[in-house]
C-alpha cells in the first residue's frame, strides 16, 4: 500500500510517521507548504522544490495577496505552480492508494481541487487543535471546510469533540478513532526523568499569547499571588513576544523561554520537575502539551474549550479545567487550591500516571496507528 502524506514540517507528523517504520508500506511525504525537507524516516520519498514560479515577481502582488487574499488566490495559478498542480503530478506519478493530510487550512484546503478531480483516491484526514472549532466559526472558512469534509473518506481527531463537530459540518465517511496529535510517548523511557513529587517546587507555563493563547491571563494571576506562592520558581516556555515584554517591563522575576528555546525533550524533562503545569486557551483540540504534563506527572490546570480539556481531566481530581481562559481571578483561586495541596497533588499524579500507561503509551498508539490504515486498505 502506498501512502502519501500530505503535511506542513511539523514534529507531530514526523512522529506520526516514524510509528510505520516497520510496515511493508511505501510511503512518501508532500511538502504542501514548499518548506523543505521533514525529518523523517530514510525510507520516506519526499516531494519538495516544487513551488516554483511560472513568471517573475509583478509589481503590486505583495499588496494583494494582503489586502484582497480572496482575488489573489484566483490569480495564484497564473503565478505560480499551485499544490494542487503538483499534487496532481504526484499521484499521477505514483498512483497513492491513500492520501493523508494532516490539519485542515494549510495542509487540506490547498489540494481540495485536485482530491476531487480523483475521487478513487482515498483521503485520510488528521484534525487536530482548531481545526473545526475556531474556524468554523468564520462564514469563509465554514465553506472550505464543509467542502473538504464532503470528499474526505476517513477521519481520525485528537479529541472526541471533534469528530461530532464534523458530523455537524456534513462529513459522512468512517471515523477511525482519537489518536493523540503526536501519537505515544514512551513513557518507559520518560519516568527516569520524573522528579519526586517532594522535590518539585516549579510552576509551569505555557506562554502562548496569540489568537488562542491566553498566557498572559496566568502571568497576572501568579503576579497576584506573591506570597502564596513565594517558594515556587515560576517558569514560562514558548513565550510569544508580548508575554517577554509584559515579563520585562513588569520587572516579574519569572524565568522566561520564548518560543525556540526549548528543545521537545527539555521540556519534556522541565515537565518532569514541575509541580503544576498550567496552559490557557480560548481555543485548542487536545493539548499535547498537557498531555505531556499528565505524563511527567505536573499537576495540569487546563483550559476546556468546547469540553475537550475534560475528556481527559476530571475538575478536582487529576487537574483543573479553566473554564473562562479570560477571568483572572478564577484562574488565581485554582492556584491557591492546589499550591498547598499536597494530598491533591500527590493522589492528581497517581490517577495520571495511570491514565498515561493506559491511553497515551508509545506502543499502544503505535498499533492504533498501524490498525487505522489496516482499516483502510480493507
Amino acid at each position: 500500500m502506498k501512502i502519501l502524506f500530505v503535511s506542513m514540517d511539523s514534529v507531530h507528523a514526523a512522529r506520526w510517521i516514524e510509528n510505520l517504520k516497520d510496515t511493508n508500506y511505501e510511503l512518501y511525504w508532500f511538502d504542501v507548504l514548499g518548506k523543505g525537507r521533514l525529518e523523517t524516516l530514510d525510507s520516506v520519498h519526499q516531494f519538495t522544490g516544487w513551488n516554483k514560479r511560472k513568471r517573475p515577481h509583478i509589481k503590486g502582488e505583495y499588496f494583494l495577496s494582503k489586502k484582497a487574499p480572496s482575488l489573489y488566490q484566483n490569480i495564484v495559478p497564473y503565478l505560480e505552480v499551485t499544490a494542487n498542480e503538483a499534487l496532481e503530478k504526484i499521484i499521477l506519478e505514483i498512483q497513492p492508494d491513500i492520501v493523508h493530510s494532516f490539519e485542515m487550512q494549510s495542509c487540506s484546503y490547498p489540494i481540495l481541487k485536485t482530491m476531487l478531480k480523483y475521487p478513487k483516491v482515498k483521503w485520510l484526514y488528521s484534525c487536530w487543535g482548531n481545526d473545526l472549532f475556531y474556524y468554523m466559526n468564520f462564514k469563509e472558512h465554514k465553506s472550505k471546510i464543509i467542502d473538504v469534509l464532503k470528499r474526505v473518506d476517513f477521519i481520525h481527531t485528537d479529541c472526541e469533540r471533534d469528530f461530532f463537530l464534523a458530523e455537524n459540518l456534513g462529513f459522512k465517511g468512517l471515523n477511525l478513532g482519537v489518536i493523540p496529535g503526536g501519537t505515544g510517548y514512551k513513557i518507559e523511557k520518560l519516568k527516569e526523568f520524573r522528579y519526586p513529587i517532594e522535590g518539585r517546587k516549579i510552576i509551569l507555563v505555557k506562554g502562548y499569547q496569540n489568537i488562542f493563547g491566553r498566557s498572559l491571563n496566568v502571568i497576572k494571576a501568579l503576579e497576584n499571588l506573591k506570597e502564596e506562592i513565594k517558594n515556587f520558581e515560576v517558569i514560562i516556555f514558548g513565550a510569544h513576544q508580548p508575554v517577554v515584554d509584559y515579563i520585562s517591563e513588569k520587572k516579574i522575576s519569572f524565568k522566561v523561554f520564548n518560543r525556540h528555546e526549548l528543545k521537545h525533550d527539555e521540556l519534556l524533562d522541565l515537565m518532569g520537575k514541575s509541580l503544576i503545569y498550567i496552559g490557557n486557551n480560548v481555543s485548542d483540540g487536545m493539548p499535547n502539551t498537557l498531555l505531556e504534563a499528565v505524563i511527567m506527572g505536573a499537576f495540569p490546570i487546563q483550559s476546556n474549550p468546547g469540553g475537550a480539556t475534560a475528556e481527559i481531566i476530571q475538575h478536582g481530581a487529576n487537574g483543573f479545567l479553566i473554564e473562562n481562559p479570560e477571568d483572572v481571578s478564577a484562574i488565581q483561586s485554582l492556584i491557591i487550591s492546589v499550591a498547598a495541596n499536597f494530598d491533591l497533588l500527590k493522589n492528581a499524579q497517581e490517577l495520571n500516571y495511570n491514565i498515561a500507561e493506559l491511553r497515551l503509551d508509545y506502543n499502544f498508539n503505535k498499533n492504533k496507528v498501524i490498525e487505522l490504515y489496516q482499516k483502510i486498505s480493507d
